[in-house]
């Protein structure tokens, strides 16, 4: 009976004092399939650091499957905090409400809930910096003057956010001129047909700022296509492996820098919430993690070769 009150405790201690469920979107394109990687990077580094944490990664393929994901989490995984990058800030709004008032912690990532009451902290990278280091180093580029075209991402608050500092950049600039700005979906094939269209139309382009970098591919595809030599930068941005070894070569004069939005995010909120849930502490409100000009100078700092991003 001794025995027996001796191990009770001391299996009870053993017990995983936090339980982390982490919810993301599946990997449909090499941002995601980035998310992805550094998120179970992040489980099989912290589990090895905390003995008493475990990590749950469940990907989904659309909003619904991730809203019953979080059901599971919740009920059979018995979650007590959560890390989510919702695929859908509505449609998720409510399901974490939902888990949240089951006790659970909840740390969203990136695209923020509806109802922001609902978080217990938000993480996210910066996106005013995002646009405005892409407006400022291709100001400083042209030398003040050109003509540039945009490639923006998809109609939210977080294009939005980019766009607006690009656009304040450009406005201390006046020999410069934006002549047109258009949304490519953050998507190769659409940037593509959006710089088709910008070829056709404008005769000279000095600079193109496709902002992301898999627009980007699509946009200097177009370029090839067309022959167009008048071109002189295309700046993308978030950071792409393929992007970042072009700038540490010098292999293409076009592109000479880009701007950090690294999927690695997911690693930060991970662990910034393990950390503080395992000593018992909340986190900051808001967490941003800096969007920063990469150049050949700091490149490798920003190169990830084994990550599919």
């Amino acid at each position: 009976m001794l025995l027996c009150a001796v191990i009770a405790p001391l299996s009870a201690l053993a017990e995983p004092e936090l339980r982390l469920g982490v919810s993301i979107p599946a990997a449909t394109h090499s941002f995601m399939g980035g998310i992805g990687y550094w998120a179970n990077r992040a489980k099989a580094e912290l589990e090895k650091t905390h003995k008493n944490l475990s990590i749950t990664i469940k990907t989904s393929a659309n909003a619904s499957e991730q809203a019953n994901q979080l059901q599971d989490l919740a009920g059979v995984n018995r979650i007590n905090a959560l890390v989510i990058f919702p695929f859908e800030s509505g449609a998720l709004t409510r399901p974490v409400a939902e888990v949240k008032r089951k006790g659970v912690y909840i740390t969203v990532v990136d695209r923020g809930l509806t109802d922001t009451s609902v978080q217990d902290a938000y993480v996210a990278g910066d996106n005013t910096a995002f646009g405005r280091v892409a407006g400022e180093y291709i100001a400083q580029a042209l030398g003040g003057k050109g003509e540039i075209v945009a490639l923006r991402g998809i109609a939210t608050e977080l294009d939005n956010e980019r766009m607006n500092a690009f656009n304040a950049v450009l406005s201390k600039h006046a020999g410069i001129k934006l002549l047109d700005a258009k949304y490519g979906n953050w998507n190769r094939d659409d940037a593509f047909k959006v710089m088709q269209d910008y070829l056709t139309r404008f005769k000279h382009i000095d600079a193109v700022w496709a902002a992301d970098d898999d627009m980007a591919v699509g946009v200097l595809k177009a370029i090839q296509q067309a022959k167009r030599e008048d071109i002189r930068l295309v700046f993308g941005g978030a950071g792409a492996k393929h992007m970042v070894k072009t700038i540490m070569d010098g292999s293409d004069k076009r592109i000479t820098a880009d701007v950090s939005y690294s999927p690695k995010f997911i690693y930060d909120a991970i662990r910034l919430t393990a950390e503080a849930r395992l000593a018992g502490k909340g986190m900051p409100a808001t967490t941003l993690v800096p969007s920063v000009l990469i150049t050949k100078d700091n490149a490798r700092q920003f190169y990830f070769p084994d990550s599919p991003f």
